[in-house]
C-alpha cells in the first residue's frame, strides 16, 4: 500500500467521496480557472474540439485557434464536410498537426458512421481517431456527465505528489499506479466540477516549478508537502539529447510568386505546404528538378524549430527564377503568390520566412 492512498475507495458508482476529491470539489468554484470560452458546455463536438487543441497546448495559446475555428466549422457536420486543407490552415502555427488530421478524420466517422451523434461512452470515444483514454474521458465527464478518470500530464503530477507515488510517470508500471489512484478517486457526484478542478490545480497551483502549495486545497493529505519532496515528485524524466536534422530547403521565386510542396501524411507536418527539401547546392540541378532555369542563388542563415524528438535546422537556398512564360508545376507541388503564401497551410518556420521574403521584395 503507498502512502496516504486512497484507502477504501473503490471504483464502482456507489463509491464514498474521498477527502482528496471532496477538497477539490469545494475548492472549484471559488478558485478555479474562469472564463475558458468552452467552460459550462454541455456539446459534445465544442467539448470535443477543446480537449484535443489543450493537448500538450497552453489555454492562452488555444482560445484564439478554438473560436476561429468554431467561427468556419461551427458544428461537426460541417467539419466533417470540410477539405482536410482546410481544416489544416485553421490548426496551422498550433502544432502537432496530426491532432487536425485525426479530428477531421473522426468527424468524418462520427458523421458517416454514427449518423453525427457522438458516442458517450469512455471506451467508444477512446476508438477515435486522435482521442486517448484520458481525452476520452474528459469528454464523456463533459459532455456526458458520466464518471470516468482522466490522467493528463498535471493531474500525474498532483496525484504523484500528494499521494507519493514515486514511480517513473513514463513507465507501464509507473502508468498502471497512476491510473488505478486517479480510477479510486473519481467521485460519483460532481463529477465535472472535480475533474475541472483537478485540471485547474495541476494547472495554476500544483505546478510543476514553485507550486503554490500554502493555496492548495489537498495540502494537509500531500505526502511530497508533508515530507519535503515536492521537487522530488513526481519522479523526473530520463531526457536524452534531443539529436539535430538537417535539410536544405528550396526557395524558389519567380513572377512574384513562391514554390511549395505539400507534404506527404502521415509524417512531419502532413498534409501542409512547405518548401521543397533538397540535397544539392548546384543551381543547375536544382533548376532541373524544378523545370526552370535559376539565375541567381543564395544562401540565407540556417533556421532552428524544435520538435518532441528532434531539432531541425534548415538552410534555406533562395532561388531566383527568371524564365518566361506559363508558371508550371510537378505534381504536388504549387507557385503560390508570395504575398499570400503565409496565409495557406504552412507550419510555422515557414510562414516566418515567407513573411521575411515578402516584406523585402
Amino acid at each position: 500500500m503507498l502512502p496516504n492512498w486512497p484507502r477504501g475507495v473503490k471504483r464502482g458508482e456507489n463509491a464514498a467521496m474521498h477527502p482528496f476529491a471532496r477538497a477539490i470539489v469545494r475548492w472549484q468554484p471559488r478558485h478555479g480557472r474562469r472564463g475558458m470560452p468552452w467552460q459550462g458546455l454541455s456539446d459534445p463536438y465544442r467539448v470535443w474540439l477543446s480537449e484535443i487543441m489543450l493537448q500538450q497546448t497552453q489555454v492562452d495559446a488555444v482560445v484564439p485557434y478554438y473560436e476561429r475555428f468554431l467561427a468556419r466549422f461551427p458544428d461537426l457536420a460541417s467539419l466533417a464536410r470540410a477539405r482536410e486543407q482546410d481544416v489544416l490552415r485553421l490548426w496551422s502555427g498550433l502544432g502537432y498537426y496530426a491532432r487536425a488530421r485525426n479530428l477531421h478524420a473522426a468527424a468524418r466517422r462520427v458523421c458517416h458512421a454514427n449518423g453525427g451523434r457522438f458516442p458517450d461512452a469512455p471506451e467508444a470515444l477512446a476508438a477515435l481517431p486522435g482521442i486517448g483514454r484520458s481525452t476520452a474521458a474528459a469528454i464523456a465527464v463533459f459532455a456526458f456527465g458520466r464518471r470516468a478518470a482522466i490522467l493528463d500530464g498535471n493531474v500525474k503530477r498532483v496525484l504523484a505528489r500528494c499521494f507519493g507515488i514515486a514511480d517513473d510517470p513514463a513507465t507501464a508500471a509507473g502508468q498502471r499506479t497512476l491510473w488505478d489512484c486517479a480510477e479510486r478517486l473519481v467521485p460519483a457526484r460532481d463529477t465535472p466540477v472535480y475533474t475541472q478542478g483537478l485540471m485547474d490545480l495541476g494547472a495554476t497551483i500544483c505546478r510543476r516549478a514553485r507550486p503554490l502549495c500554502g493555496a492548495c486545497p489537498v495540502r494537509a493529505l500531500c505526502v511530497a508537502h508533508r515530507e519535503g519532496r515536492v521537487d522530488e515528485l513526481p519522479a523526473p524524466r530520463r531526457r536524452k539529447p534531443l539529436p539535430l536534422r538537417r535539410v536544405r530547403w528550396l526557395v524558389a521565386l519567380r513572377a512574384g510568386r513562391v514554390l511549395l510542396e505539400q507534404r506527404p501524411s502521415p509524417g512531419l507536418w502532413g498534409g501542409l505546404w512547405a518548401f521543397p527539401e533538397v540535397t544539392t547546392r548546384d543551381a543547375a540541378s536544382l533548376g532541373r528538378a524544378i523545370g526552370c532555369r535559376i539565375a541567381a542563388l543564395r544562401r540565407l542563415p540556417a533556421l532552428e524549430h524544435g520538435f518532441t524528438h528532434f531539432r531541425l535546422r534548415a538552410q534555406p537556398l533562395v532561388a531566383e527564377v527568371r524564365d518566361s512564360g506559363r508558371l508550371r508545376a510537378p505534381a504536388g507541388r504549387r507557385w503560390v503568390r508570395l504575398a499570400a503564401a503565409a496565409n495557406a497551410a504552412v507550419p510555422v518556420p515557414v510562414r516566418k520566412l515567407l513573411r521575411e521574403l515578402a516584406a523585402a521584395r
